[in-house]
């Protein structure tokens, strides 16, 4: 028996279109308000204040994939001049049970997290939206603003980090790649208040000092709390007319060990939302914001995807077990 090994490089290089992404959460998150996936809530160890290491097995029926995501977070890993998120992603066979493949995780958290904000802004966000606004321009900012101009006509971007430089780097490298008119601000405030999307994506932190106020959130925003709350005051929690998460459990579990002090409870999730159990946007002016949590869900979506088209490709380094 042997697995096929694929590296960063290689997973970036048969990767699918952020369309086809959004497409495969979407049929994923309609098996889950169906109630046809299998995917406990995540256990964690943690080395460090505010880092974590997860474990993150699924299992979709519909799109014959099973496996298990183990990935890790430390915000001081900057300071190393190492990635905020690494890990690991195994595949099993669904007859056998027998590891298929194990591949970076990096590239996958960081398109099916973009994937899961546009997912969830194609049924919250207005249609017409055309401004976003970026506040944290590092990885995830990038592949967020990507997913996003893949579904809205969008016309203008904000961003705000808190490092100059990366802020710089992040109006030149965007505006070219997108084609969009990037503008760099100076405070989060000017983000936020121009903005039909927002996407807060800094690091997640237990004990955060939020900066975004309630007065800033314009009506008809949508907002993606990628970071969770660590970006949003409680007040400005409390001024969204709705707020939805993408998984019940895994948010009443996060509170539980001490995130979301104060944030409402969500009045759905993705999938109730997906298969139209709960409602999406019913006014050009509600104000709706998707705190998602990043579920295995996503990243068993998409993995045989890139399985497949890695072996199609003949990528890919073969292991005996």
């Amino acid at each position: 028996m042997s697995i096929l090994y694929l590296s960063r490089a290689q997973v970036e290089r048969v990767a699918p279109p952020l369309t086809e992404i959004v497409a495969l959460l979407e049929h994923a998150f309609r098996e889950k308000g169906g109630g046809r996936v299998e995917m406990p809530p995540k256990p964690g160890i943690h080395t460090r204040p505010n880092a974590f290491i997860h474990a993150m097995p699924c299992y979709i029926p519909a799109l014959g994939a099973a496996g298990m995501k183990w990935v890790s977070g430390y915000p001081d890993n900057a300071r190393r001049s190492l990635p905020y998120i690494s890990g690991l992603l195994i595949l099993n066979d669904v007859d056998t049970g027998v590891p298929i493949a194990v591949m970076d995780c990096t590239w996958i958290t960081a398109y099916r997290t973009a994937a899961a904000t546009a997912l969830a802004a194609r049924y919250l966000a207005r249609p017409d939206s055309a401004t976003a606004g970026i506040l944290a321009c590092g990885l995830q900012g990038r592949t967020n603003l990507e997913a996003l101009s893949a579904l809205f006509p969008l016309q203008r971007v904000y961003a705000y980090d808190l490092v100059p430089a990366v802020q710089e780097q992040f109006v030149a490298e965007m505006s070219e790649q997108l084609g969009l008119e990037v503008l760099g601000v100076g405070t989060p405030q000017e983000a936020v208040e121009s903005s039909d999307l927002i996407v807060t994506s800094g690091p997640i932190l237990t004990d955060p000092s939020p900066t975004i106020e309630a007065a800033w959130v314009r009506p008809g925003t949508f907002a993606s709390a990628v970071d969770f709350d660590s970006y949003w005051t409680a007040e400005a929690q409390a001024a969204f007319d709705r707020i939805a998460t993408d998984d019940h459990d895994q948010f009443a579990y996060y509170r539980k060990v001490g995130y979301f002090k104060h944030t409402p409870e969500p009045f759905a999730d993705l999938g109730e939302i997906v298969t139209g159990r709960k409602p999406g946007r019913q006014s050009a002016e509600e104000k709706l914001m998707a705190m998602n949590l990043g579920l295995a869900l996503e990243d068993i979506a998409l993995a045989p995807s890139i399985y497949r088209r890695a072996r199609e490709a003949g990528l890919g380094t073969w292991l005996e077990l």
